[in-house]
């Protein structure tokens, strides 16, 4: 699988969940849609893509299985959060509740929307190491009060790496009649996401990630008595439209002005991509992968897994802790010194070194980052 994707062949990399990675394929469709929009840029936007969308939202539809109409396209999982916190109308002593391992870019809008309104971001702390998704629910619950208006959550963290068990959380949140929003960069193509099953009101997902469309390429997935409350973060011709379609959600969010959309244009080309390549089990020998070399960069760094190291909470990234005063240095030091890219983030007073496995990766690239590791650790 390597030829079918342009990273250079120099670098071992083991950071997919960082941008993702373009197939050949799929990324000489994003440059002829983006070819036949300066061919012709008014025939483009004005006739074409509004078809190119759609054929779009119905691919994303089937994949993610929800109705099309109930999902709109947009650059980045940062700008649906933001589309959502806007207009969530909070309060003074309003409550949002998420977990204290979100990713870094939510936690800020969330904090700018509560400082500015009053409302309270409420970071539910995880005990480590997780041992149960009935454990992990039962402590997040816990951080629910007649204040909760929304709860929050990841279905794939960051820095951590960790498969959160949304699903129940979403079925308990449904009970108490608490809106929830799950932020979905890190799922669709890592593993499997029915939003029907999961029953939540609100996923953002990236497709530029997992899926491996062209960077840009993300959608908001809105559950349909919810849709009208989401005014567009940018009012154009959307509102009030000439040609007024039969869902102002998409009105409001798809049309805005001039942009381009190749990337958006390309889902379903990414998903023919996955199918052609028999995608299920490339993730299912990825995530064996992953798995069998947890205990092995554990021991190297001298740290316990944050979970148990099974299909409950690790896919097709592992997270593990590690002792550094400066991340930076070290990711720089993997790449230019041993070739490796592989990121080292902060969080919270914490640093974490994390692996991605995807269909170009091998048991060799792994053993490349232990060789560096230990040689760093026994330098130091």
């Amino acid at each position: 699988m390597k030829d079918q994707f342009l990273l250079r062949k120099d670098i071992t990399f083991l950071n997919f969940g960082s941008f993702g990675a373009c197939p050949k394929p799929v990324f000489e469709t994003y440059q002829n849609f983006q070819r036949e929009l300066e061919f012709q840029p008014v025939e483009f936007i004005i006739e074409k893509a509004p078809q190119y969308l759609k054929n779009s939202r119905i691919a994303l539809g089937e994949f993610l299985n929800c109705h099309a109409d109930d999902l709109v396209c947009v650059t980045n999982p940062s700008y649906g959060v933001n589309m959502v916190a806007k207009n969530l109308n909070l309060k003074p002593n309003d409550e949002i509740l998420t977990t204290d391992i979100e990713y870094g870019a939510c936690d800020r809008t969330w904090n700018y929307y509560c400082q500015k309104t009053g409302a309270k971001y409420i970071r539910q702390k995880t005990n480590f190491p997780i041992s149960s998704k009935e454990e992990f629910v039962q402590e997040f619950l816990k951080g629910i009060t007649p204040k909760t208006k929304l709860i929050f959550i990841s279905h794939i963290t960051s820095s951590t790496a960790l498969r959160l068990p949304v699903e129940e959380i979403c079925q308990e949140a449904r009970k108490l009649g608490i809106l929830t929003f799950v932020d979905g960069a890190h799922g669709p193509a890592q593993v499997d996401v029915d939003l029907q099953k999961m029953d939540c009101d609100m996923y953002v997902g990236a497709c530029h990630k997992w899926m491996m469309a062209p960077k840009g390429s993300s959608f908001l997935y809105v559950r349909k008595e919810w849709q009208d409350f989401l005014d567009p973060l940018v009012v154009s011709w959307g509102y009030e439209a000439d040609f007024p379609s039969h869902s102002q959600f998409l009105d409001y969010h798809e049309m805005q002005g001039t942009r381009d959309l190749s990337a958006f244009c390309s889902i379903p080309a990414t998903i023919e991509f996955m199918n052609q390549h028999n995608w299920e089990e490339v993730r299912k020998n990825c995530r064996e992968l992953v798995q069998k070399n947890a205990v092995e960069l554990c021991s190297i760094l001298q740290k316990k897994p944050l979970s148990l190291v099974n299909d409950d909470f690790i896919a097709q990234m592992f997270s593990c802790e590690i002792d550094t005063k400066n991340p930076k240095e070290l990711h720089d030091l993997l790449l230019q010194k041993y070739k490796i890219e592989i990121p080292v983030m902060s969080h919270f007073g914490k640093s974490f070194i994390r692996y991605s496995i995807n269909a170009f990766n091998s048991q060799e690239d792994l053993d490349q980052l232990f060789s560096a590791l230990k040689e760093i650790v026994s330098s130091r």
